[in-house]
């Protein structure tokens, strides 16, 4: 069970810093129907990413065979490595030049008419349908199917995955339910210090992710 975790944090905490849901999260309470819908929307975020992550240690499971790790999971992982390098990339390249800012998506400027089916909805899409949140998740699942873990251990993993990979909205709705009139202003620091760094954090990750998971294959096939 240690190696299952231990292979699976990296990816855990990559998802858990994403700037997006966060961001996206406490823009949706400060809306009239905050409470309601930041509760959805947590509740959609932890549902979507536990499907993902079930889905993909239950199919890694299927073709692990005994004794060595299967080839094929070193080949994904080097695809992997090779896709996270590509986004950071991609990120960097993207960000907001000095003094400019970067619009924010249409979804986000409609935020305050959401009801709780939709703020549960987007966050959904924030995990299956964005690409560096997709591609996090389902490395550190692969991760947990690979590993040298018996089922439950592999289980274990698999939901301190999903727990670690929802703080990013755990903890805003933490602080705003249980902050008091603290909150508001807590969580305007952490939005504005999250869209100031967003990109210098995701490029970071993706990385020290792509790095770590191509040394890994690389090991692996030789």
């Amino acid at each position: 069970m240690g190696e299952a975790i231990g292979a699976m944090l990296t990816s855990a905490v990559g998802i858990a810093i994403s700037p997006l849901p966060l961001i996206a999260v406490i823009l949706m309470l400060a809306t009239p129907k905050g409470r309601a819908n930041g509760i959805a929307f947590t509740v959609g975020w932890v549902a979507g990413l536990a499907a993902v992550v079930a889905v993909v240690v239950a199919a890694g499971s299927g073709l692990q065979t005994e004794g060595e790790k299967p080839s094929w999971a070193y080949w994904l992982k080097l695809a992997l490595g090779a896709l996270f390098v590509l986004m950071a990339w991609k990120q960097w390249r993207g960000r907001p030049r000095e003094g400019h800012e970067s619009a924010a998506p249409k979804w986000m400027r409609a935020l305050d008419r959401f009801t709780a089916v939709k703020a549960a909805g987007l966050a959904v899409a924030l995990v299956a349908a964005n690409p560096k949140n997709l591609v996090l998740a389902v490395g550190g699942a692969v991760s947990i199917a690979t590993a040298s873990a018996s089922g439950p251990g592999k289980t274990v993993a698999a939901v301190l995955m999903v727990l670690i990979g929802s703080l990013c909205t755990l903890l805003p709705l933490g602080v705003y339910l249980l902050g008091g009139s603290r909150s508001a202003r807590v969580l305007g620091e952490w939005k504005e210090w999250m869209s100031a760094h967003n990109a210098a954090i995701m490029t970071t990750v993706l990385v020290v992710l792509g790095v770590k998971y191509i040394g890994d294959a690389l090991a692996g096939l030789s």
